[in-house]
């Protein structure tokens, strides 16, 4: 389940929450105050993207084959 970020109109929280796929849509109350006027944050590794589209390297990796453990 992943893991999202909330922030909270009313009392200026932010917060996190896990939850389902199937719930993803649905906005939690802020434990907080309570109140429904939350919206979900975007997080800075969801408004990145992933790497291959970042402009880094997929060639290769810092545990590539020249490590001397086999």
């Amino acid at each position: 389940m992943p893991l999202y970020e909330y922030h909270c109109q009313n009392c200026t929280e932010d917060f996190e929450k896990i939850v389902r796929f199937s719930e993803a849509n649905l906005l939690p109350p802020c434990p907080v105050c309570g109140s429904t006027d939350t919206h979900k944050k975007i997080s800075a590794a969801a408004s990145f993207g992933n790497a291959s589209s970042s402009g880094a390297s997929s060639s290769g990796s810092s545990c590539g084959s020249g490590g001397g453990f086999s």
